[in-house]
């Protein structure tokens, strides 16, 4: 099970040092296995070092975020070499540029790339917090607020580097679709084809959607975007055993009228057993693809959630 979305020409922008690129302070670099041996067969990467962009060398003296009476700053530690307007300047020159992006993977900790929890310290350097975005990276996330978007360190967890390649799909997705010409249809087809994802991940974003899409009044582009924030806000939650579960028993009901009431009783088994954590997302999934090729349903053939991302990454091993 593929589709068409998983074949387009899909764009990342990536920190450059997380591909190999030695741009970092000490001229090394950070390179992401998962991008660049994995994830990077399926996308085209974008990299971006800011710092260098602007003019640092390499190798350059360290930079850090420094709290100056409530001002964030960005220099060396002891508050010569401010970039501060150099980095913001950069990122919003840069940002207009990505439109066509569908995703993006930022060096955790860095004062100009840091999605979240950067260290800001304070102006004698005595103290510090872990509150801080980097400047770059929040020209970028303030430009495109509902671009999947994360760190390298966190994409070494199972469950949220599925999750974030799965937003990046279904980003492209919905990229793919604006560009065709959003119609009030199209718009039906597209949220009946991520009904069941919707549902994994939150049961609530999923009504959202529902009643957005119930009368479907005023400007068709203005509810795309509201949809779209729906979606990923929705997506960014990690899918439960619990969603995952109650999505499979809806699915399960599509073939009440083909299976015996010996497999029934199995597949219903398998899902309550993936419940309770005594087995993998794949036994009840697999199960499920089969019974779709044997008892093909176009509705469900149609559905993300069986297939989110291409089968060869094998995300949804490590849940």
């Amino acid at each position: 099970m593929t589709h068409q979305h998983f074949d387009s020409d899909i764009n990342i922008g990536i920190s450059a040092c997380l591909i190999g690129q030695k741009v970092r302070f000490d001229a090394s670099h950070k390179r992401s296995q998962f991008c660049v041996n994995e994830f990077g067969q399926h996308v085209n990467f974008v990299p971006y070092c800011p710092e260098v962009a602007i003019g640092l060398p390499v190798p350059r003296p360290t930079v850090r975020q420094i709290d100056v009476d409530g001002i964030i700053h960005v220099s060396r530690p002891d508050g010569t070499m401010d970039v501060t307007d150099k980095l913001r300047n950069y990122g919003q020159e840069v940002a207009p540029k990505l439109a066509d992006i569908s995703g993006y993977v930022f060096c955790a900790k860095s004062p100009s790339c840091g999605m979240e929890r950067v260290k800001v310290y304070s102006q004698d350097g005595k103290g510090s917090t872990s509150d801080g975005i980097g400047v770059f990276a929040k020209e970028i996330m303030t430009r495109y607020p509902h671009l999947p978007c994360e760190e390298n360190g966190r994409l070494n967890d199972a469950k949220l580097r599925e999750n974030f390649v799965a937003r990046v799909f279904a980003y492209k997705h919905y990229q793919i679709l604006v560009a065709s010409g959003l119609t009030k249809h199209k718009l039906l087809v597209f949220h009946s084809q991520y009904k069941y994802l919707l549902m994994s991940h939150d049961i609530l974003g999923y009504k959202r959607a529902g009643r957005l899409l119930a009368t479907l009044n005023g400007d068709i582009d203005d509810i795309g975007e509201q949809y779209l924030a729906i979606l990923m806000t929705a997506m960014k939650k990690i899918a439960s055993r619990k969603g995952h579960a109650n999505t499979l028993q809806h699915i399960q009901g599509y073939f009440s009228d083909e299976l015996t009431g010996a497999e029934k009783q199995e597949l219903c088994q398998h899902i309550e057993d993936y419940r309770a954590g005594l087995a993998p997302l794949m036994v009840p999934l697999t199960m499920i693809k089969h019974y779709l090729m044997e008892y093909p349903k176009d509705y469900l053939a149609q559905q993300i959630y069986l297939q989110p991302h291409p089968v060869s990454l094998k995300l949804r091993y490590g849940h």
